[in-house]
């Protein structure tokens, strides 16, 4: 009996000292600078979670950085159709990088993925989608768009503008750009 004690008391340890650190640290990993001799690019992984506005570096289990990020639009549930304007959930891959005139650099996602048409589908079965309709693609992280007048303060503020991407301050999606390779794991969730 006091064995089991013992491991649950370790087990909660382990889970709170990590969050206490987190809390306390928090505006810390906004402002820590990332480069590829900082971080092993093998052990990356990207969380963006939409009801909070964050796209979470981690390094294997270890939250290493903090980006504020901006949508499609202020639904924040799953991605529907094209030309909704939705940020697709689920677990998703960078399928390539490239520098872009738009949008300083662009990571495309490998959206619709397997799972992606399997919700789709499943929707047109229930009624949710129509036949017509078509499950869109091009998702990607990106910086804001200067020559429409969108800048890092729409990020900051929180103003929505993409069509279904994940915009970033142009500097922080050069940093991120640097640091990550074609096939780093990215979970989108709410």
């Amino acid at each position: 009996m006091k064995k089991c004690r013992f491991a649950w008391y370790a087990a909660m340890l382990m889970l709170l000292l990590p969050l206490s650190g987190f809390v306390r640290n928090n505006t810390d990993l906004y402002n820590v600078k990332l480069t590829t001799g900082s971080i092993d690019p093998d052990k990356i992984f990207l969380l963006i979670d939409k009801s909070d506005y964050r796209l979470y570096v981690y390094e294997d289990v270890t939250l290493r950085k903090i980006y504020k990020v901006v949508f499609g639009n202020r639904d924040q549930t799953d991605k529907l159709t094209e030309g909704d304007r939705k940020t697709p959930e689920g677990t998703f891959h960078i399928q390539s990088k490239r520098f872009d005139n738009r949008w300083t650099r662009f990571l495309l996602l490998d959206y619709p993925n397997e799972d992606s048409w399997e919700k789709f589908h499943q929707r047109q079965s229930a009624g949710r989608v129509s036949q017509e309709a078509t499950i869109g693609g091009g998702i990607g992280i990106h910086g804001v768009e200067y020559a429409s007048g969108i800048r890092d303060n729409y990020v900051e503020g929180r103003i929505n503008w993409t069509l279904g991407c994940i915009s970033m301050k142009d500097a922080d999606v050069v940093e991120l750009y640097e640091i990550i390779k074609v096939g780093t794991p990215v979970v989108i969730r709410r």
